[in-house]
């Protein structure tokens, strides 16, 4: 027979969803107030910014991203019309392509970053003591969610680790 959750596990579970849930619409809406677009444009020039030459496949930027192929590539098209990327053929794979980051893209980024990281102080960093931070950090890693970058990485010039 298989083992089912305990109740403590289902528990923390539940609670888990409902953090995540709560937190990320929380933070949707301070960048709506603050006049700047959905999270997911962040996250996906944020990936873009990091990658060597600012440029990944789309099929790349979604694993990064953990969207679905559909969300992801209606997301380059939103951020490709607002001049905020573009899209390049793949020289060596002409039936490939790149989306790389503008300037237009990084300065939204950096900017989006000041109510983004505002929406985190408010809503996970003052309600965590940095030792909790770290506990909690541990034990998210031990579900899989290691971001893989030490804590003196975790923020560089506007960009959080995920």
């Amino acid at each position: 027979m298989k083992r089912k959750p305990s109740t403590e596990t289902t528990a923390a579970w539940i609670r888990l969803m409902r953090v995540q849930t709560r937190v990320l619409n929380a933070v949707e809406q301070d960048l709506k107030k603050a006049g700047f677009p959905p999270l997911a444009w962040y996250d996906a020039l944020l990936e873009l910014s990091r990658a060597p030459a600012g440029e990944l496949r789309p099929v790349e930027l979604e694993k990064q991203m953990l969207l679905p192929q559909y969300s992801t590539s209606r997301l380059i098209d939103r951020l490709v019309d607002e001049g905020l990327a573009v899209r390049r053929e793949c020289k060596i794979d002409k039936r490939g392509q790149f989306v790389e980051i503008t300037e237009a893209g990084r300065e939204l980024q950096k900017k989006m970053w000041s109510a983004y990281s505002a929406g985190i102080e408010k809503h996970v960093g003052s309600k965590l003591s940095d030792t909790d931070a770290v506990k909690l950090c541990g034990l998210l890693d031990r579900l899989g969610c290691s971001c893989v970058e030490t804590p003196s990485l975790a923020v560089k010039d506007g960009a959080p680790a995920r």
